[in-house]
C-alpha cells in the first residue's frame, strides 16, 4: 500500500515507518523539519495547519494513518488547534484525494472527556472522524511505552532509584509501541472492517494495579520496585511547581495531573480488536526490560 502518515517524527511515528517499510509499503510522511532520506519514505515538509502540504501528503494514498497531535498544553486552544483542527484538516484532504481508509490514533482519555482538556479534544476529533463518511478505524491506546519514549522514561529513572511515585490508587492498561504499530498497519488495509473504535492493550486481563506496574518497572531495571501513591492534591501542587520551575517545558501539567488522578484507565474488553485482525505479541515484562536496555544503550538511563 501507499500510506500517508502524520506524526511521523514523534514517538510512535518512527516505529511505524520502520515496520511499514519493512513490510514493503510506500510511505508519505509529514514533517516540520528536514529529515534524512529513507528508503520508501517520501518526506513532505509542512504541518497540519497547511492545506497544500496535506494535499501533497495524501495524493495517491490508499490510507491515512493520523498519529499527529499534542498530549500536553495549558489552554483549550493548545489542544483544540492541533488535535481537533488538525484532524479536520487531514480529513478534508483525505476526502478530496479519494483516500479509501482513515486510521485515527486517539487516546483512552477520550473515554472520559470531562476529566481533561486533552481527553476532550480527542473525543471531539473522534466525532469528526466518525462523521467524515470515510471508511475509518479509531484506536484509543492506553499507556504506550517502548524504545524512544520520553514520557515513561521518568518512571524508569524512579524505578532505578527503588521508588516509583504514582497517582492515587487505580489500575491502567499498557501497550508496547510495536504492538500498537502492528495494529495500525492492520487497520490501514482497505479490506479491514470499518466503523471500529478499538481499545488495545497487552492482553493482561483487568489491567495493572499501580503496585504491579511499579514492581514490573523495578524488575525491568534490576531493582525491587516500590510504589508510593501520591494524593491527588499533592499531584496537582506538583504540577504547579513543575510549571514554575520548567515553564513551557513542564511535563506534569495541571491537565495531565487531572488525567492521572482518574482511577480506571483499563481498556474495555468489548472494544478489543476483531478476532483474526490483531493480537498483542509483546509481554509487558519483556517489553519493559527491552525498553530499559534501549534506554541504557542511549545513555538515557
Amino acid at each position: 500500500m501507499k500510506l500517508a502518515v502524520t506524526g511521523a517524527t514523534g514517538f510512535v511515528g518512527p516505529r511505524l515507518l520502520d515496520a511499514a517499510t519493512a513490510d514493503g509499503h510506500q510511505m508519505s510522511a509529514l514533517t516540520r523539519r528536514p529529515m534524512p532520506s529513507r528508503v520508501n519514505v517520501d518526506w513532505v515538509r509542512g504541518a497540519l495547519d497547511q492545506p497544500k502540504a496535506l494535499d501533497e501528503l495524501v495524493a495517491g494514498a490508499d490510507a491515512v494513518i493520523h498519529v499527529g497531535g499534542v498530549i500536553s498544553g495549558r489552554t483549550p486552544a493548545d489542544f483544540d488547534e492541533p488535535n481537533v483542527g488538525g484532524t479536520e484538516a487531514i480529513l478534508v484532504a483525505a476526502k478530496a484525494a479519494g483516500v479509501r481508509r482513515f486510521v485515527h490514533v486517539s487516546s483512552i482519555a477520550a473515554r472520559e472527556p470531562e476529566l481533561s482538556l486533552y481527553g476532550a479534544s480527542k473525543a471531539r476529533s473522534e466525532e469528526l472522524v466518525a462523521a467524515s463518511g470515510l471508511s475509518f478505524a479509531i484506536v484509543r491506546p492506553p499507556a504506550v511505552y517502548g524504545p524512544g519514549d520520553k514520557q515513561t522514561l521518568e518512571l524508569f529513572r524512579m524505578a532505578r532509584l527503588g521508588l516509583v511515585l504514582l497517582p492515587p490508587g487505580g489500575r491502567l492498561s499498557l501497550i508496547h509501541v510495536d504492538d500498537l504499530v502492528r495494529l495500525l498497519l492492520a487497520l490501514a488495509d482497505p479490506g479491514a472492517p470499518g466503523g471500529l473504535t478499538i481499545e488495545p492493550d497487552d492482553g493482561h486481563a483487568g489491567g495493572w494495579s499501580h503496585k504491579e506496574f511499579a514492581e514490573a518497572l523495578g524488575a525491568a531495571v534490576g531493582r525491587r520496585g516500590t510504589s508510593l501513591s501520591v494524593p491527588s492534591a499533592l499531584l496537582r501542587l506538583g504540577a504547579k511547581a513543575d510549571r514554575l520551575v520548567r515553564g513551557d517545558r513542564a511535563k506534569l501539567t495541571a491537565d495531565r495531573a487531572a488525567y492521572f488522578c482518574h482511577p480506571d484507565w483499563v481498556v474495555d474488553p468489548a472494544r478489543a480488536a476483531p478476532p483474526g485482525l490483531w493480537y498483542p505479541q509483546i509481554q509487558t515484562e519483556r517489553g519493559l526490560a527491552d525498553t530499559a536496555a534501549w534506554y541504557r544503550a542511549q545513555v538515557w538511563l
